[in-house]
């Protein structure tokens, strides 16, 4: 079981480092007056822990958010945003992903299809995804 431990471990290391590390950006930010370093910091850290929401829930997400040969969620090169987006295009969401859609979608106007990373894509099939 060494596994949940490293898990333990590392869900730890991010609850501690993600407050302080915004301390810091943020002082530092406020010190050399670069705002653009906040905009940056805040963007990457909400990007990477969207994929890794997309990774970590795909099993989750699939079931709930995409019809039966749509396309799925767990892509570690992608963002939630994206498979809905595609799954969007595809007509391929559930009720709870049309849902979500439209959440999204009223935060930012076609956020959902905006987003597609046109760049990767899970045709192949591979197992890690399915």
């Amino acid at each position: 079981m060494i596994e949940l431990f490293i898990l333990i471990v590392a869900v730890t290391l991010l609850y501690v480092l993600i407050p302080v590390v915004g301390i810091y950006v943020i002082i530092k930010t406020i010190l050399k007056e670069r705002p653009r370093t906040l905009k940056v910091w805040f963007y990457r850290t909400a990007r990477e822990i969207d994929v890794f929401a997309n990774v970590n829930a795909a099993e989750l997400f699939n079931d709930i958010f995409i019809k039966k040969g749509g396309y799925k969620f767990g892509n570690p090169n992608e963002t939630i945003s994206s498979v809905l987006g595609k799954n969007q295009r595809d007509k391929t969401l559930t009720r709870a992903g049309r849902f979500l859609r439209r959440i999204l979608d009223k935060i930012e106007p076609n956020h959902c299809l905006d987003s597609i990373n046109k760049n990767v894509t899970n045709i192949k099939k591979n197992k890690h995804y399915d």
